[in-house]
């Protein structure tokens, strides 16, 4: 090797050239090679031992750190032992030596490297490694150092990592826990001090109660006594170089309280120390005025905001903390609180200290949301926009582990004032100055009424007093979130959220927040439903005689105008229908409070409901305000079109309440409210059915007609004039249809109002044959078009015809899915009408398989007549129509199908596999004959074209065929009598079909080395399932032949780390597997699986076999894998570093 001089010229020079913006990408790959080689030389850690020490140049010193660290982690086996001695000696004084002068992240570069040696080394070779970390902490001038490589060694000690055997982790994390009381003290200490030397107690005494909110009031004596409000009245004067200081102390806690137990070496002491930093997050920005007090120091308030120096002498000199620096300090604090309060499993002896966190945290909750504070005049809102926005996320982050994890620990503490922490939850939640901040603070809230709602329900005895407790604070909930969601009162805040672009949920931002705030109100109702209406039925009824006393403002000479034309006027009604429809989707959301139980104690609120909208329903579709002229109709046209559609889709929420309502009528003889009701809702509905109403109304019509087709069922709907009329556009206006969606709804509705049971009449009253009578009519008008399509069709469908068929089985498919659950007579009706459609669809596929968005059409009907008909149908005609597709799917066929990914075609082969899983899955012999056709179709036609491509839809269908073959069909393989099965005689097992079942388990054992996780999953679930129903595993033919293999398959894939995801769900079926029989798994199983992996010597195979202990309960035997998984990865690592000619003992 050159000399170490003349080597750091060249490496200068190299590094230089490789980060020029000149440098070629070809040059770069010689450079990095050339860097390479030079690493992996024996000896090269000396010459980066001197380029370090002799170098400023960030880019030398960053390739030598990484050479170390690659020496370290993956070369460490093999360095001679003095080799490691001289490391473990020069780097920490290296560290000690230039850490001043070092960059950061090279600083951090070589504590990293060091605290490798010491994962590797401690105690054993390196017994001093944390000793000296220890002492670094408390040498006042080294601490920052000493806390950088205290958090690293929390870090990298304790988190897993490859490069470590399984023992090895067990035994450093139980040194480090070892090692904590200490840690913990001297952590407390550097708080301590620097709280101690920086805290300016105000002279003047604590505000009187008189100037706090009630709430406070009741804690105050309580929080004095933990020490919190001493001292707080005036912000605290904090340098600089202890603002960093006690941030990585911070940082150091938060790590470790992610990892040790609740134990008691969490003092009182330290929590208070982290509760004195969490305040500064409270604290707001401050103007800076020198005011010199009589001993030279500075006014307590009077450092920089921005950092800079503060006044006077003392040791206050120096560069203040701004308040930037402080938010961090703050927010650091909270990150270490809530570490602590994730953890779900408290020690009883734990629950006192808990309680102590909450009081002081209940302290600051009163900070942020004072509003008699000496300090600051403005609103809570806009101090809470003062503050770190990290600081409030992370404030808010642990008000929902208190209530969601702690808060039935604390409740029954009479020493934690719960309903005053409740106040001003609800206070911090509706003082939030974002939205996004505002939705978590409700979510919150949430989880508080399920909590109080699960309580409840448990305590029925005395629920109307936990109610009481609680029921001003909920009233209040009630009334912000009601006042929250209204654009009369936060117009300009509401028309921020956007209404157009939608979430992975499908909603907006505006539905998402009037979605959350809705559930708030439905959870409220649940609870206090009297108060709930109280509070939003005055609300309701403002905007609601605004809307209706719009009649009078029409001017209907010539075209319809509605006469408001001025600017605030235009406003003002804007406002109030957003608001009115926000309201309806509220009376809509809690129809659900008025059924089951409670139908005849709250009949009369639900009455009054229910008739209300229906004359507000009536008075939109009369006046069909959509249709009126009108200033700024952008604006107030949508809005219109929306507080009518909201109105129908409110009734629609009650319709199980009409349901309900019309049993209730029928055993009284007496219809006539229950009658006027469905009337004029049909009034208000039908008009609406028609082909130039806005869309959004018409689908809201649609489905308020569906839900009292199919929910209510009214004997006497289908004879209202209203509803014939539909009947009579559907089926003679066949050139004037609907949209497709309104359509089909349509469709749907009139074909259930036929089909469907009427509700609690006998069946001689169903006056059956008349209903099935019209039915047939109706598919058959349906139908017309599509039933005199030629057969066999003209060779290119013009798009009417294509257009014929793909609505008229759009339709169909609708109409027999909607009946799919109901009894047997409505679906031989349902199927009575569709014969003839069925038989014409069966005789034009075979002369659409080269049409795939045709094909895909037709299959989509096949597939849900087998689902919902396949009994009505009858054996002969499924056959009859499986033969079909069988034969029109050749090989050729499927491969064109198939190759085109996420294609038509694909889709086609995709629905073909769904049918025959429904056909497979048939009880009884009715369809086994077609088995064998089914299984070459998928074995021997589907599988070869899928097998080496991704085709992951395609796949999936594919191989749940495959299970569905098996599980449904077992005994078509497997002829072993019950009898045997009781007796579990060791007779031979009875086979069929062994090749189709080797084939099949080929196919799944094939998936698992694929890198598709999705299948992986599916497929490893079939085989376990095909175990617990059928004892797979067992089965003689797969412990003999199949098992060692599946085995060694799935541990491969937890050594290749390919599919770390589903690590539960392998090491389970591991787990099943070798339970069939353990002797032969640890005996037979293990060492020949040991043996052929490659990249062990036999003492390291001999230890992995050993370590592997024989145990036969879950949770050992996943630890046994672990440790195998592990220990293999790592015994590979440490030979593959081994230089070449090693002597391994």
């Amino acid at each position: 090797m050159p000399s170490y001089s003349s080597s750091l010229i060249c490496l200068f020079l190299l590094m230089t050239e490789f980060f020029h913006s000149c440098t070629t990408n070809d040059r770069k790959r010689e450079i990095e090679e050339l860097l390479n080689s030079f690493a992996g030389q024996p000896g090269s850690w000396r010459h980066c031992l001197y380029f370090l020490s002799n170098s400023r140049n960030e880019y030398v010193m960053m390739y030598s750190l990484t050479v170390f660290e690659n020496l370290v982690n993956k070369m460490w086996v093999g360095v001679a032992s003095e080799d490691k001695a001289e490391l473990r000696s020069c780097l920490p004084k290296l560290l000690l030596s230039q850490h001043a002068l070092l960059p950061f992240f090279i600083r951090n570069k070589l504590c990293k490297v060091i605290v490798d040696i010491g994962r590797q080394d401690w105690p054993m070779f390196y017994h001093d490694f944390f000793s000296n970390t220890l002492q670094l902490v408390q040498s006042p001038s080294l601490a920052p150092l000493g806390l950088v490589l205290l958090k690293m060694t929390s870090e990298e000690l304790v988190c897993p990592r490859e490069d470590l055997s399984v023992a090895r982790k067990e035994e450093l994390k139980k040194l480090l826990l070892d090692q904590i009381p200490t840690v913990l003290n001297l952590l407390t200490g550097i708080l301590e001090t620097v709280w101690d030397k920086h805290s300016v107690t105000a002279t003047t005494p604590p505000p009187s109660p008189t100037s706090r909110d009630d709430c406070c009031i009741n804690c105050c004596h309580l929080l004095c006594s933990v020490g919190v409000l001493a001292g707080d009245s005036t912000p605290m004067l904090l340098e600089a170089e202890s603002g960093a200081l006690c941030l990585l102390a911070l940082e150091c806690l938060a790590h470790l309280f992610s990892w040790i137990p609740l134990s008691s070496s969490i003092t009182p002491a330290l929590l208070a120390s982290i509760f004195h930093f969490a305040r500064f997050g409270c604290q707001q920005p401050i103007k800076t005025k020198p005011l010199p007090t009589s001993n030279g120091d500075s006014a307590p308030g009077s450092f920089l905001a921005n950092g800079g120096s503060g006044g006077g002498g003392h040791g206050r000199t120096g560069q203040m903390v701004g308040h930037a620096e402080r938010a961090k300090l703050g927010v650091m604090a909270m990150n270490c609180i809530n570490e602590l309060m994730c953890k779900n499993c408290v020690p009883v002896d734990f629950e006192e200290f808990l309680l102590r966190m909450f009081q002081q945290t209940f302290y600051l909750l009163q900070r942020l949301t004072n509003t008699h504070s000496h300090t600051n005049t403005h609103t809570i809102k806009n101090r809470l926009q003062d503050l770190d926005e990290s600081y409030v996320e992370k404030f808010t982050d642990f008000l929902r582990l208190f209530v969601s994890v702690h808060l039935r620990r604390i409740e029954s503490n009479a020493q934690f004032p719960l309903v005053e922490f409740l106040a001003l939850l609800f206070k911090y939640t509706f003082n939030q100055p974002s939205q996004e901040g505002y939705l978590s603070c409700l979510e919150i809230c949430s989880i508080f009424l399920d909590y109080l709602t699960t309580k409840i329900r448990s305590r029925l005895a005395d629920s109307d007093s936990v109610v009481n407790r609680y029921k001003d604070a909920l009233v209040l909930l009630l009334r912000e979130v009601l006042n929250r969601i209204q654009f009369r009162l936060n117009q300009s805040q509401l028309e921020e959220l956007d209404d157009e672009t939608l979430d992975d949920d499908q909603q907006t931002e505006w539905q998402r927040y009037l979605r959350q705030s809705l559930e708030v109100v439905a959870r409220v109702m649940e609870l206090l439903p009297s108060q709930t209406f109280s509070v939003l039925f005055p609300v309701l009824q403002e905007d609601l005689d605004i809307y209706l006393g719009l009649q009078q403002f029409i001017v209907r000479s010539g075209p319809s105008e509605l006469n408001i034309t001025a600017e605030a006027d235009c406003r003002k009604l804007h406002c109030a229908l957003r608001d009115l429809s926000s309201l309806l989707q509220a009376v809509g959301r809690l129809a659900e409070f008025f059924t089951g139980d409670v139908f005849t104690t709250r009949f009369n609120d639900a009455l009054a409901i229910v008739q209300r909208l229906v004359e507000v329903s009536c008075y939109g579709s009369q006046i069909c305000l959509y249709d009126v002229e009108m200033a700024v109709p952008s604006v107030l046209k949508p809005d219109l079109i929306d507080v009518h559609a909201q109105s129908l889709a409110a009734l629609q929420a009650y319709s199980h309440w009409l349901a309900q309502f019309c049993g209730e009528v029928q055993r009284q003889q007496d219809q006539t409210q229950f009658m006027d009701l469905i009337t004029s809702s049909m009034a208000a509905t039908t008009p609406l059915i028609n082909a130039k109403v806005p869309e959004k109304l018409l689908l809201s019509a649609c489905h308020l007609l569906v839900s009292m087709a199919t929910t209510v069922r009214p004997v006497f709907l289908v004879s209202l004039p209203a509803v014939q009329n539909i009947f009579n556009l559907i089926t003679e206006n066949h050139n004037h249809r609907l949209p497709q969606e309104a359509q089909v709804l349509v469709c749907r509705a009139l074909s259930n109002m036929l089909l469907l049971p009427w509700p609690s009449l006998p069946e001689a009253e169903q006056q059956w044959p008349n209903r099935s009578a019209n039915h047939a009519r109706l598919l058959s008008s349906l139908t017309h078009q599509y039933r005199l399509l030629p057969r066999p069709p003209i060779k290119l469908l013009n798009y009417f015809q294509k257009a014929v068929i793909q609505q008229t089985l759009c339709v169909l498919k609708d109409l027999v899915d909607s009946i799919s659950g109901e009894a047997t007579k409505s679906r031989q009706i349902c199927y009575n009408s569709l014969q003839e459609s069925v038989q014409v669809t069966l005789a034009l596929f075979p002369h659409f398989i080269q049409q795939p968005d045709v094909t895909d059409e037709m299959l989509s009907f096949f597939l849900t007549l087998f689902q919902a008909l396949r009994v009505q149908m009858g054996v002969a005609f499924t056959e009859q129509i499986i033969q079909t597709f069988l034969s029109m799917f050749t090989r050729d066929q499927l491969a064109v199908s198939i190759l085109q990914e996420g294609s038509s075609g694909s889709k086609v082969v995709q629905k073909f596999l769904k049918i025959l899983q429904v056909v497979v899955q048939e009880p009884g012999q009715t369809f086994k004959p077609l088995l064998p056709s089914i299984l070459s179709l998928c074995l021997d036609q589907v599988y070869p074209i899928v097998a080496e491509r991704s085709c992951p839809d395609v796949k999936a269908e594919m191989f749940e065929l495959l299970f569905q073959i098996l599980h449904q069909n077992w005994r078509f393989f497997f002829k072993s009598s019950v009898l045997s099965s009781v007796q579990r005689t060791g007779a031979e097992e009875l086979m069929e079909n062994q090749a189709q079942f080797i084939a099949a388990m080929q196919a799944f054992g094939q998936s698992f080395l694929q890198p598709d996780i999705h299948i992986f999953k599916q497929n490893l679930s079939y085989l376990e399932v095909l175990n617990t129903k059928h004892k797979l595993y067992h089965r003689k033919l797969f412990r003999n032949t199949m098992l060692f293999h599946f085995l060694n398959v799935l541990l491969q894939v937890l050594l290749h780390k390919s599919h770390d995801l589903l690590q539960d769900d392998i090491t389970l079926a591991l787990y099943n597997m070798a339970a069939v029989d353990f002797q032969a798994f640890y005996s037979s199983f293990l060492p020949e699986f040991l043996n052929g992996c490659q990249g062990l010597d036999p003492h390291q195979r001999t230890t992995l076999a050993r370590n592997f202990r024989p145990e036969r309960d879950l949770p050992s035997f996943s630890q046994g894998v672990y440790r195998i998984v592990n220990d293999l990865r790592f015994y590979r690592l440490c030979n593959g570093s081994l230089p070449p000619g090693t002597l391994k003992l």
